[in-house]
């Protein structure tokens, strides 16, 4: 299924968004950059075609394990306090010298930390903020970048109701590892996405309105917001998105497709957000979780990102149980998500030097967490413009431009 031409056209890929996202923030993929490859078991080819495209550019090729569900589930149940915000002294060195990192996902397991303390899960996340914090400078800098993909796996072929020989096809498909010269095919379409982003961006958007039979959500753009999207960051991508003001947040969102999330499965989602916060949220399914993650801090309760896939992009037509597909689905009526937590920051064009104190005044948001949560339902999203007038910017599926 996946031959020795397939995985060295996956690999070409990967080192292809690691490029394209480095170059979008303002910097290159060069000789001497230092990357980390983090990978699964069962993504070690692909990680070693990865190393050889690396190696081959003379890059500095730097592996990371990923840690497999038993040992993930060891440390959350019998690691003390201590030992679950330890950091490694040489962890913050380390992350200030890499200029890049692709993730190798293969997973073993979706659902193994059902029944572990939520509170445990929550409180493992901390030594990575110190982490987030470097590498969010060092990408403003365009010192940095990241991208990631998934290898297909039983466990995940099963939770999507398909064989493996099937997911496999569908990640080639979404992936454009079926072609010639899959780099070439993202190329253009990174040319198409950009003539919808440079379409939303001067519209002068004020405010958002997603409307389908589950959800009505107002949001606010913000001042200095740009949309993006095919931007090198995860492989496959077909959404266009934003990290709106998370300070104009109000409404209802409902995500109807379930959601693996820190090994454990979410599904039926409703948020209730009033002042820009989640005030209720409900899950049919793992709702104990949910509301644990959104206390994690305060930013876990806030809204870090608006994505919307057009149908006519994705090849992506089935549920597939990982969030990276889940996402950017095309389907019969596309796909909305918003994620709560964490903002990207590259989602801001004003020409002011990024600091702290600027995102705060913008409202992006700062969390721990990135929790996307997907809509698939028939939907209608309506923009008000700086000058007071309506507009439907995206309505069965795709965007009206």
């Amino acid at each position: 299924m996946f031959s020795k031409e397939v995985i060295e056209k996956y690999a070409r890929v990967m080192v292809w968004g690691l490029g394209t996202s480095r170059r979008l923030g303002g910097g290159e993929l060069k000789k001497g950059d230092i990357v980390m490859v983090s990978y699964e078991p069962g993504s070690a080819t692909l990680a070693a075609a990865v190393q050889k495209t690396l190696l081959e550019r003379g890059i500095h090729v730097l592996f990371k394990a990923i840690d497999t569900p038993d040992i993930e589930r060891n440390f959350l149940t019998y690691a003390e306090r201590d030992q679950l915000v330890f950091l490694t002294p040489w962890s913050e060195k380390m992350y200030s010298s890499l200029n890049g990192r692709i993730g190798l996902y293969a997973p073993q397991s979706l659902t193994h930390l059902e029944g572990v303390d939520p509170d445990k899960i929550a409180l493992s996340y901390a030594p990575y903020k110190p982490l987030q914090e470097i590498t969010k400078k060092r990408e403003a800098a365009g010192l940095f970048s990241w991208t990631l993909c998934v290898m297909p796996t039983d466990v995940a072929a099963k939770a999507a109701g398909m064989s493996k020989a099937e997911y496999g096809k569908a990640i080639i498909k979404a992936c454009y590892l079926d072609k010639k010269d899959p780099v070439a095919e993202w190329e253009k379409l990174f040319i198409r996405v950009e003539e919808i982003k440079k379409w939303l961006g001067a519209m002068g958007i004020k405010k958002l309105h997603v409307g389908s039979a589950n959800t009505d959500l107002v949001l606010m753009l913000g001042a200095d917001r740009k949309w993006l999207g095919v931007s090198g960051h995860n492989i496959p991508s077909f959404e266009i998105f934003t990290s709106p003001d998370w300070r104009g947040t109000e409404g209802t969102y409902y995500a109807n497709v379930p959601s693996f999330m820190g090994g454990q499965q979410v599904r039926d989602m409703r948020f209730v957000f009033k002042k820009g916060e989640v005030v209720e949220c409900s899950a049919q399914q793992g709702e104990e979780y949910l509301r644990r993650q959104t206390m994690i801090d305060a930013g876990a309760k806030r809204i870090g990102e608006l994505s919307f896939t057009d149908k006519r992009f994705s090849p992506i037509r089935k549920y597939m149980a990982d969030t990276l597909y889940d996402e950017n689905v095309g389907g019969t009526y596309g796909n909305c998500h918003i994620a709560i937590g964490k903002s990207y920051l590259d989602t801001y064009g004003g020409k002011k030097r990024m600091t702290k104190k600027l995102q705060e005044e913008l409202g992006f948001n700062n969390s721990i967490i990135h929790w996307d949560v997907i809509n698939t339902e028939k939907k209608t999203v309506t923009a008000t413009l700086a000058n007071g007038k309506k507009k439907i910017i995206y309505e069965n599926g795709m965007f009206t431009m």
